[in-house]
């Protein structure tokens, strides 16, 4: 799906949307190109893609069929922007929530926690080694992490930003506040992480 569209952005061909995709409009988006050799490759991949999507249905039902014999996939199903195929994979990746004692190891496992920088923490000071007074460097997010782990929570923070409810509207009351949008969905991907944490664990 990325490749048919990138195709399409690389001959400066508009392509939002899901109607890039569907077999109803293919004629039609196949005709914007006009090189032969391109729209060639375009019918490959469209080939391709319809092959996939048969086995992705397949592969889907399997993969619920087996995660639904574990007792938490039902719990873990009920949380917003979770659903039933993140909360399979998440029962693929973590398999128990006891291995995290708090949910900060869990934020550092998914690849959300902060990393930092200091550098000279002491000076001397009339003779005495003192600690220097100043601010910790945020160096960004930890990038030794599970990046499976990483989309599904960053993929469910977007969902859960535009569909009305609960998350919504913790979503809009950190951009009240003035928290730039990035970090407010990185707010919001390390609450649903917490959230899995403490249902997963309490049941």
């Amino acid at each position: 799906m990325s490749r048919v569209k990138a195709m399409y952005r690389s001959w400066a061909i508009p392509c939002t949307g899901k109607q890039v995709y569907t077999s109803r409009h293919r004629a039609e988006w196949l005709g914007k190109i006009r090189e032969p050799g391109v729209r060639r490759r375009a019918e490959f991949y469209y080939q391709q893609l319809d092959a996939l999507r048969l086995l992705r249905q397949e592969v889907r039902r399997d993969l619920l069929a087996e995660s639904k014999k574990h007792k938490a996939w039902e719990r873990l199903c009920q949380i917003p922007s979770i659903g039933p195929i993140r909360s399979a994979e998440l029962l693929g990746i973590l398999q128990t929530p006891h291995r995290f004692r708090t949910k900060r190891q869990l934020w550092t496992y998914c690849g959300l926690g902060i990393e930092t920088h200091s550098s000279a923490d002491h000076r001397v000071v009339e003779g005495q080694l003192k600690r220097a007074k100043k601010q910790v460097e945020v160096r960004g997010l930890n990038v030794n992490c599970n990046h499976d782990l990483k989309n599904l929570f960053k993929g469910a923070a977007v969902v859960a930003a535009t569909k009305p409810g609960p998350f919504e509207e913790f979503y809009a009351e950190l951009l009240a506040k003035g928290m730039r949008s990035e970090m407010a969905r990185l707010t919001l991907a390390r609450k649903i992480a917490t959230i899995v944490l403490i249902v997963w664990k309490r049941e």
